[in-house]
């Protein structure tokens, strides 16, 4: 804090003692030592309390950037599901479900394209029904 040397606090104790006199300087310098004390404290209080703002703040830049960052990826991994329930939603309202094999000759897939087509095509189950009354 300041540059003061040995030589330069013999001589505040020196002029001291001849201003004050031999009874009043342990009292003075007692007060001054009390004095000095409380000041040091004060200003590594303020200097903890800065530091603690300081570190407050940094946590809430950091976590909102994070928080951002989470957002974002959370929306991207959204985006796909948001399609494909678009897609199932119109799927189910047209009476289709999407068919995973090709050549397919009875299921859902078929019997939407053969009533696309204009042609009944029974399926399986009602095939199997028919073969029963037989």
């Amino acid at each position: 804090m300041f540059d003061i040397g040995f030589a330069e606090l013999l001589l505040i104790g020196v002029v001291a003692l001849l201003v004050l006199g031999p009874e009043k300087l342990p009292v003075a310098a007692k007060t001054c030592g009390l004095w000095l004390g409380r000041l040091r404290r004060s200003v590594s209080n303020i200097q903890r309390e800065i530091n603690e703002e300081l570190r407050v703040e940094e946590l809430r830049r950091t976590s909102a950037i994070k928080k951002e960052e989470l957002e974002r990826e959370l929306d991207e991994m959204r985006t796909p599901f948001r399609f494909d329930e678009a897609d199932t939603v119109t799927r189910r309202s047209a009476g289709s479900e999407p068919s995973h094999t090709a050549g397919a000759a009875s299921g859902p897939a078929s019997e939407s394209v053969a009533q696309s087509e204009g042609k009944p095509e029974p399926s399986a189950s009602a095939e199997k029904k028919s073969s029963d009354h037989d």
